[in-house]
């Protein structure tokens, strides 16, 4: 989301949520900033099964534009509304903890780099932001057992930090209206969904959508209620995706008895 005036529309609807009660934690990427900046430093963008190879020199920067830069501006928007968000990162209290990630493609593993694959999340810290009328917004850095640092995908993260809340519902915004039923040949979007029907769907999707629907999956499979995936483009999509009836996207429940 690299719009001023959908990330205001964003940022109102965040506390709005919060005014009616709901407990909202916003956990952030920053693909496109992490990219313009890679190019001012001359290096590559590349990306495997949907997430970015990250080598050391490039941690640095996606680490300094995650925290410093798309962090910051999030929460100076919330906090326009009044003293709400307090910015975190993966790394702060032991939030987020990973280790090394190794894509696969066509079957044979990839190495990312500094991509990390969450195995612990500690929500101490987030749940004392909560408890005391807080927005947390996290940055998507985790540690290692070793003290390493990994790039981890948002969406990735916020399913997982969903899944030690026991949040009711997780919401993935993303640049489409939804999951596509048999993209590019039709443009018609999976409304509703479990996560059976994903276990089926997943391989046979790439790119930015594939962590997407894993972690509305992992998270539903948690305990999660329900993950909804809706249109970031459209202003409001948060507020409406959560309290419109029948506002367009794609929900998945879990199976069913589950």
């Amino acid at each position: 989301m690299v719009d001023d005036a959908l990330k205001r529309a964003f940022a109102h609807d965040v506390v709005a949520l919060r005014l009616a009660g709901v407990r909202p934690v916003v956990v952030h990427g920053g693909g496109p900033q992490i990219s313009a900046q890679l190019a001012r430093h001359g290096l590559e963008s590349r990306f495997e099964a949907g997430l970015r190879v990250t080598t050391p020199e490039a941690m640095d920067v996606v680490r300094m534009v995650l925290s410093g830069k798309v962090q910051r501006e999030l929460v100076g928007l919330l906090n326009e509304h009044g003293p709400y968000a307090v910015g975190l990162t993966g790394e702060d209290a032991h939030t987020l903890t990973a280790e090394k990630h190794y894509a696969r493609v066509a079957g044979e593993p990839v190495d990312l780099g500094m991509v990390g694959n969450i195995t612990k999340v500690d929500t101490a810290a987030v749940q004392v932001l909560l408890d005391h009328g807080h927005i947390p917004v996290v940055s998507p850095v985790a540690r290692g057992e070793e003290g390493e640092i990994y790039n981890v995908n948002a969406d990735t993260a916020a399913g997982a930090i969903a899944a030690a809340l026991d949040a009711e519902t997780l919401v993935v915004l993303t640049d489409v209206p939804g999951l596509y039923a048999h993209w590019p040949d039709s443009d018609r979007i999976v409304e509703r969904l479990t996560a059976g029907d994903l276990d089926l769907l997943l391989p046979g999707l790439d790119g930015g959508m594939l962590p997407k629907m894993e972690a509305c999956r992992t998270a539903v499979r948690a305990g999660v209620a329900t993950a909804r995936v809706l249109d970031g483009r459209v202003p409001h999509a948060l507020w409406a995706g959560l309290l419109e009836p029948g506002a367009p996207g794609t929900t998945v429940v879990p199976d069913a008895g589950a």
